[in-house]
């Protein structure tokens, strides 16, 4: 299936830095890592999907999601995280669309479900560009944790650290964090049309910032989706 090629590409470059998983092998509806205790089933992500599902009327695409989930099982059994809660950003959806949503994955639900912000360059109602670079103001794919709050420009925001080599782990250098911004709002698509955009940080409507950062701070799980993600996760790979 594709989305197991995904995230053997993801474990690989996440254990990029990470002696202790050495080798990765794919198998029916499974992505074994071995030397670690990691074994994700897509039966298992399945499962986990339609039961958030009876207890959230909004939530990710389950394809989408079932790629969070085996990011977010891969770094708990590597110990990365602390807060067990996982983020996920869908970017090829419309700005006018809800595409932020943090899910408890122990209790089955979702606690927040949002419009959020995508980067300038990064396109105009949808984002179709994606960047690592300094100064580029697109936004930045894949898995991420969450760091600390911190007062800033934009208010409370919350630093985010990127886990992949060459996508995303450039994100703390580039200032690219949760923040709220008032060009977030259901005002601004009713006069524009789409969402305005950050300079490539994920920014969130005003009245929600502080509860969703508090939730999610101190390295939880973000993932930020769009489907060229697979080819250039795969290019890289490759590469």
């Amino acid at each position: 299936m594709v989305y197991n090629f995904f995230f053997v590409a993801i474990a690989a470059l996440i254990c990029s830095k990470d002696t202790h998983s050495k080798q990765i092998q794919v198998s029916e509806n499974k992505v074994v890592v071995e030397n670690s205790n990691a074994i994700f089933s897509t039966s298992t992500s399945q499962n986990i999907y339609h039961s958030i599902q009876k207890n959230s009327i909004d939530l990710p695409s389950q394809e989408v999601f079932e790629l969070a989930y085996d990011g977010f099982k891969y770094l708990e059994n590597q110990n990365k995280i602390n807060n067990k809660l996982l983020t996920v950003i869908d970017f090829s959806l419309s700005s006018t669309e809800n595409r932020f949503w943090v899910i408890d994955i122990e209790n089955k639900k979702v606690l927040f479900s949002s419009i959020v912000a995508h980067g300038m360059n990064s396109g105009q109602e949808f984002a179709k560009s994606f960047s690592n670079k300094n100064n580029s103001f697109q936004s930045s794919l894949g898995f991420y944790l969450t760091g600390e709050i911190y007062h800033g420009k934009h208010g409370e925001s919350l630093k985010l650290d990127g886990l992949q080599n060459g996508i995303n782990d450039n994100a703390r250098n580039r200032d690219i964090v949760i923040h709220a911004a008032d060009y977030v709002s259901k005002k601004h698509i009713r006069i524009h049309g789409k969402l305005g955009r950050s300079h490539g940080c994920p920014a969130l409507p005003n009245q929600l910032n502080k509860k969703v950062i508090a939730t999610i701070k101190d390295k939880s799980v973000l993932f930020i989706y769009h489907p060229s993600l697979k080819k250039s996760v795969k290019n890289r790979l490759i590469s």
